[in-house]
């Protein structure tokens, strides 16, 4: 401590604070989206006072007061934006006393329902019970010895999956904010990418939930024929779509053959000796056609040189979820490469332009 200035001790105090109550941060986005504080604001313009944000609230009277902190913190965190403004006093004599605006930012209008790019769901299960138990097991986790099991699977004795297969609010969680972000990347994809879809006659999703991203792709591209293949629970009950047609599998052991392969947001979930037996299976599915086709991958390429230290950071992030959530990772380059190689394909392209995710084609 001699060497550091006390400016410099007390702005690093300051930043262990800022981490060690950053799950705070967590909860405090948790309970505006539970609350459906970005929905009120919409519904009030876009901005409201918080008496009038108050008054759109179903919150008991003991709890009023409080909103007040929630909203500062997280106007603070630029989830909402604070003008200050001058309201009319209520007694005599003060023409008017200062008062705080809360607003929509471009971060929590992905939080207002209803819309496309809505990504509440993403926030819930990202901040959901079993998520929350599954981190507080990092520290034993990281004290054990041998390779063993993720940290969630410590925490409640199976996987992720396993959860899904058996717990029916969590399979609806998952698949809506599954749903919810594939709404998201659809429209962000259709807009800006949609040159990787042409020339394909076909498309199987692999991991593709209850359709929605194969759907948004059949719609914008009516020529390219759609199917989704994911497990059966995951399917199970997911309703009929004219354009997109459902299979019950697993990817390990086969995928349906077609001009591309869709993997958004799948591998990541997955050991590298995973993802190569998963893309080897892509690869048989795209060389069943006349022509040889290709793999569409939507995921992280971490440390892109394009990328913001925000982008960075999530990512990071997502890498540890991804760790304690399957011990598996979000990728650099050089570990994709090595994959693909592995896998049996001779070329990739990589276009950082889905913010903290890529688009990579990936040709045999």
């Amino acid at each position: 401590m001699a060497n550091t200035s006390s400016a410099e001790l007390l702005q690093a105090e300051a930043e262990l604070v800022r981490h060690s109550l950053g799950y705070l941060k967590s909860m405090a986005l948790h309970s505006a989206v539970k609350l459906g504080i970005p929905d009120a604001l919409h519904r009030c313009g876009g901005a409201a006072s918080l008496p009038d944000l108050l008054s759109t609230l179903a919150l008991p009277c003991s709890k009023r007061p409080y909103l007040s902190r929630l909203m500062k913190m997280l106007a603070v965190e630029g989830i909402f934006t604070a003008v200050a403004v001058d309201v009319p006093a209520a007694g005599e004599g003060v023409a008017t006393v200062p008062s705080v605006r809360y607003g929509l930012s471009p971060v929590s209008r992905l939080l207002v329902s209803g819309s496309g790019a809505c990504l509440s769901p993403c926030m819930l299960m990202g901040t959901s019970p079993l998520f929350l138990e599954a981190s507080l097991r990092l520290p034993q986790w990281f004290q054990r010895d041998g390779e063993g099991e993720p940290a969630f699977a410590m925490a409640h004795g199976e996987s992720p999956y396993g959860a899904a297969g058996h717990d029916m609010e969590f399979n609806a969680l998952v698949n809506e904010a599954m749903g919810s972000d594939s709404r998201y990347m659809a429209e962000l994809v259709v807009r800006d990418c949609g040159e990787v879809f042409t020339g394909l006659t076909s498309l199987v999703d692999v991991g593709g939930g209850n359709g929605t991203m194969a759907t948004a792709i059949a719609k914008a591209f009516p020529h390219v024929r759609c199917s989704v293949l994911d497990l059966p629970h995951v399917i199970q009950g997911v309703s009929a779509h004219e354009s997109v047609e459902f299979a019950a599998g697993d990817m390990m052991e086969y995928v349906p053959p077609a001009d591309a392969v869709l993997l958004k947001c799948v591998l990541h979930n997955w050991s590298d000796e995973d993802c190569v037996k998963i893309l080897t299976k892509c690869r048989e599915a795209i060389a069943q056609g006349a022509r040889a086709g290709k793999v569409i991958i939507i995921d992280a390429v971490v440390g892109s040189p394009s990328h913001s230290q925000q982008v960075l950071e999530a990512q990071v992030l997502m890498d540890m979820q991804m760790m304690m959530l399957f011990m598996s990772k979000e990728r650099e380059e050089l570990n994709w490469q090595k994959i693909f190689m592995e896998a049996g394909f001779s070329h990739y392209k990589i276009q950082p332009v889905l913010g903290m995710r890529s688009i990579i084609q990936l040709y045999p």
